[in-house]
C-alpha cells in the first residue's frame, strides 16, 4: 500500500514524554481489560489533537500498543490520524479488517461484521485483533450485564452509539475461545475494556 509524504507542519503531535506516557497509558489499558466494565481514565498526556476527530483515548492507545510490526485498520479514512500513526509508531495501515492487529472504528455506520476481524488460532490465540471503538457515551444507553473473569458477580454498563448487532455478533464468537476479539470502548479520555472472556447480556 503506497502512502503520500507526511506533512510535518500538519502532523498531530504524539506523547510529550513517550516513555513515561506510554507506560501510564499501558497500565490503564491493562487494568481496563483485567476489570471489565469499569471505566478507566487516560490522563491528558497528549497535546491538543488537531486535524482529526479521533478520540484522545483511542489515539493514546494506538500510540501505546502499535509499532512497525502491528498492522492497523481504520474503519473511516482519516489522513491526519494515518499520518500520525505512521510517523509516531511506524505501524503499517491495511485496507482489510482481517489483516489488522488493531482497528479503530470511529463511526458505527461504518461497522463491519465482527467476523471480519482475525480471531487468532488455537495455536496462537494472541494473534487476534483488538478493536478500539468510539461510542457517543459510556453511560445512558441500554443496560448490558457483564460477567466472567475479573468481575465480582456482575457489572452493568450502558454505552451509547454501538450498533445493535454488536452484542449478538460478539456472542457468536464466544464458542471460538481461546480465540476471539478483545475490545475497548472509548469516549474522550475514558475507556472500558471488553475482553473475549466476558459474557454480555443485553437487559
Amino acid at each position: 500500500m503506497e502512502h503520500s509524504p507526511i506533512a510535518l507542519s500538519a502532523l498531530t503531535p504524539g506523547f510529550a514524554d513517550p516513555v513515561h506516557d506510554t507506560q501510564a497509558v499501558f497500565r490503564t489499558l491493562l487494568d481496563a481489560l483485567s476489570r471489565p466494565g469499569t471505566i478507566g481514565v487516560i490522563h491528558d498526556v497528549l497535546p491538543a489533537l488537531r486535524n482529526t476527530p479521533v478520540e484522545p483515548a483511542a489515539f493514546a492507545a494506538l500510540l501505546t500498543l502499535c509499532d512497525y510490526a502491528t498492522p492497523v485498520w481504520l474503519a473511516q479514512p482519516d489522513t491526519a490520524l494515518a499520518s500520525a500513526l505512521r510517523f509516531h509508531t511506524g505501524a503499517p495501515l491495511v485496507e482489510a479488517p482481517g489483516a489488522a492487529a488493531f482497528a479503530y472504528v470511529h463511526d458505527a455506520d461504518a461497522w463491519p461484521p465482527l467476523e471480519s476481524f482475525a480471531p487468532g488460532s488455537d495455536e496462537s490465540p494472541e494473534q487476534s485483533a483488538t478493536l478500539l471503538i468510539r461510542v457517543d457515551a459510556l453511560s445512558g444507553g441500554t443496560p448490558v450485564t457483564l460477567s466472567g473473569p475479573g468481575i465480582r458477580g456482575t457489572e452493568t454498563i450502558s454505552p451509547v452509539g454501538l450498533p445493535a448487532r454488536f452484542w449478538q455478533e460478539r456472542a457468536m464468537l464466544a464458542p471460538l475461545f481461546p480465540c476471539g476479539i478483545d475490545c475497548y470502548l472509548v469516549c474522550g479520555l475514558r475507556v472500558i475494556g471488553l475482553p473475549r472472556t466476558t459474557e454480555a447480556k443485553v437487559n
